[in-house]
């Protein structure tokens, strides 16, 4: 099999978890993900956007870690936890895929309006980087084109 780069952008997406949560996950209960209710509603919001993790026969491609957020609540703000001026420390779940680089911007900030919709977060943290390159299976027309190069 050959392998090729293909331009893509990173989207990666930070969700509080309950301590149960992160205690079933640090248990290698991996069942806890689709337990979590907030975990749940992420996964079928991206499970519903064909256009994330598309690495050739592999579709819905995320990879994801679990640690601990930190922020200080502002005046002003409406947390979800913490209070305002109180330093809060958050068991987070990390949520990374990718998309094709050339996806139309409007599509990319409907994607994340998605999420933002569904987050319990006043100002979640979510991250979308500009084009990058990871390994996909090479197209076989890709292939004989390369080959043609090659000799």
């Amino acid at each position: 099999m050959n392998i090729e780069l293909k331009p893509v952008r990173k989207l990666r997406i930070h969700w509080p978890i309950p301590v149960e949560t992160m205690t079933r996950l640090g248990q290698g209960e991996l069942s806890a993900l689709e337990s979590d209710a907030g975990i749940a509603s992420l996964l079928e919001a991206l499970k519903a956007s064909p256009e994330l993790g598309g690495f050739g026969n592999y579709h819905h491609v995320f990879e994801s870690s679990a640690g601990f957020e930190g922020f200080t609540v502002a005046e002003g703000a409406n947390p979800t936890l913490g209070n305002v001026g109180q330093r809060t420390i958050s068991p987070t779940f990390v949520f990374t895929s990718y998309f094709d680089a050339a996806l139309e911007e409007a599509t990319v900030r409907k994607l994340v309006q998605r999420i933002v919709e569904i987050h319990p977060w006043e100002v979640p943290v979510i991250e979308v980087s500009g084009p990058l390159s990871v390994s996909s299976s090479a197209a076989p027309a890709l292939n004989t084109i390369q080959e043609r190069i090659a000799s």
